[in-house]
């Protein structure tokens, strides 16, 4: 069933009208926000970090009574003919004036724009753009763009069937990262650490975050460390990997995490807390990678 047409007359309509947020802006969030992203700016929480920004506007399982009509026929509309699948591909936002402990939030949502049919190796459907403007006290703060992709899966390969081979992609090297890089090839893992407050960070910056310094040099970190969070990924499928495989946060023993892949052990053994070694694995004959080795035992 070809909707294409019937699509286009979305653009434009609202998806969220009036809506308020379920609590205004409060140090408790900030800082359940602020631990859990592993962030100890000296400015939290006396301001929100910016990408709370959509946190604000979340209704929780019992959802928000803003949400419009429209984009409950859209919804209907593609699940109607057949993409009944969902994902979310990306997001945008935009920051015009810091939250503050206290601001009172409120949204309005338009449905921005609904794509051409697409296929993709998830399956064929449609990818839906929406836009949230959010309001702190009725001054514009902040806009939160979101993208999914309303899909039919694609058929399942019959078990046995080979899979073609790929190449990972490059890492973007340059001239703030090449240091890194260049320990990688010598299978030393280095973390920069600040000349002028001796703060260790990770990823290479050109600046401290915490002093300014733009002065630093290397510690070579000891390989040691530990899964802070971990994700496992299924979808989307890409020819050089193979899912399922875990995406973990490490958190090395000189204080800084980092994300890489937790490697020999299955991906649904992986576990927060879990020690894990570095080690360096050559993916193709041209990239090598710093990797963590998990124990299950």
């Amino acid at each position: 069933m070809n909707i294409d047409g019937e699509l286009k007359v979305f653009e434009g309509l609202p998806a969220a009208v009036a809506g308020v947020g379920k609590d205004v802006v409060n140090e408790a969030m900030i800082r359940h926000w602020c631990e859990a992203m592993g962030d100890a700016h000296p400015a939290y929480p006396g301001v929100a970090p910016p990408t709370m920004l959509q946190a604000w506007t979340m209704g929780g399982l019992s959802g928000h009574t803003a949400r419009s009509e429209a984009q409950d026929e859209l919804f209907a509309l593609l699940d109607g003919a057949g993409f009944t699948s969902v994902v979310a591909t990306d997001c945008e936002q935009e920051y015009l004036r810091d939250l503050r402990p206290g601001d009172s939030i409120t949204f309005d949502a338009v449905i921005e724009s609904v794509s051409e049919r697409k296929t993709t190796k998830l399956g064929t459907g449609h990818f839906v753009t929406t836009r949230m403007d959010v309001r702190a006290d009725g001054e514009l703060a902040g806009t939160h763009r979101f993208r999914i992709l309303k899909y039919a899966p694609a058929e399942k390969k019959e078990k046995g069937e080979k899979k073609p081979a790929g190449q990972r992609p490059r890492p973007v090297v340059n001239r703030d990262n090449a240091g890194f890089w260049e320990g990688v090839s010598e299978h030393r893992l280095l973390i920069q650490r600040c000349g002028g407050c001796g703060t260790l960070r990770f990823p290479w910056l050109p600046g401290c975050n915490a002093c300014g310094s733009q002065e630093w040099d290397t510690v070579e970190a000891s390989g040691a460390g530990t899964v802070y969070s971990y994700v496992v990924m299924h979808h989307p499928p890409f020819p050089a990997f193979d899912p399922p495989y875990a995406v973990g946060l490490i958190e090395l023993s000189e204080g800084v995490r980092m994300v890489s892949n937790v490697v020999g052990v299955d991906a649904d053994k992986v576990r927060i807390g879990m020690p894990v070694r570095l080690e360096f694995l050559r993916v193709d004959p041209e990239l090598e990678l710093p990797v963590f080795r998990g124990s299950d035992g």
